[in-house]
């Protein structure tokens, strides 16, 4: 049995961490049966990051390698297009969800006043009093450090909106009029999409992204598209 070890969902999404809800969206694509351990730590894992997959004996860490492997591994159950090599404008639309985007998006949840009310409660709300008059705090600092050393956290909140509306432009255009990011099917590079969308559109947390998002029919409709093939 593949066993998908990931953080505890949060905000009713699949999972409230886009690598996790990439990886759990191809799984329910390409149909392969698997579950879900939830609540993992990062800390002692491969990589000190989730997700993590179990396959037999075999143990991966990051969510692109994970994807790899399970195409390569399983190449024979998967439909075409989630077979299919990643082509040069899928690699780059990919790049861009996870290296730029996810930056604002993560600053947007734990460094932003607004969305700290949201994040804080939804991920430490149910841990015992003692740990969570402590805990949030830290972590929060641990994450502002990280996100200033990684760049973003330097600039200013209207400078990191800009950046990820920017991003959603992009998505919009690159899809265009097709019903999926692949095509007429969603393919692997839908699992890394519709993971970002989601977790940016319906995540309850209200800032100038997410609001620009919903007004952006093409972007809704393709997660409702996707959501209608694997859930939410």
């Amino acid at each position: 049995m593949i066993e998908l070890h990931q953080f505890t969902p949060a905000f009713g999404l699949m999972n409230a961490s886009p690598f996790c809800m990439k990886v759990e969206v191809f799984l329910k694509l390409a149909g392969l049966q698997y579950r879900c351990v939830n609540g993992a730590m990062p800390m002692g894992k491969p990589k000190g990051k989730l997700p993590v997959l179990h396959d037999d004996a075999q143990v991966i860490a990051d969510s692109q390698a994970i994807v790899e492997h399970l195409q390569r591994r399983y190449a024979d159950r998967l439909p075409p297009e989630l077979r299919a090599p990643m082509t040069g404008a899928h690699h780059a639309l990919r790049r861009m969800l996870e290296e730029s985007t996810y930056f604002c998006a993560l600053w947007l949840r734990w460094i932003d006043d607004e969305g700290w009310r949201a994040t804080g409660p939804a991920f430490f709300g149910a841990m015992p009093a003692p740990l969570r008059s402590v805990v949030p705090a830290l972590v929060r600092r641990k994450m502002r450090r990280d996100l200033i050393g990684q760049g973003t956290g330097r600039h200013s909140r209207d400078e990191i909106c800009q950046r990820a509306l920017a991003d959603l432009s992009a998505l919009e255009a690159m899809l265009g009029e097709q019903p999926f990011f692949a095509g007429v099917e969603p393919g692997a590079i839908d699992a890394t999409t519709y993971a970002f969308i989601a977790n940016l559109l319906w995540a309850p947390i209200d800032n100038p992204v997410r609001a620009e998002g919903l007004k952006r029919p093409a972007l809704v409709a393709y997660a409702e598209r996707m959501q209608a093939r694997v859930g939410r």
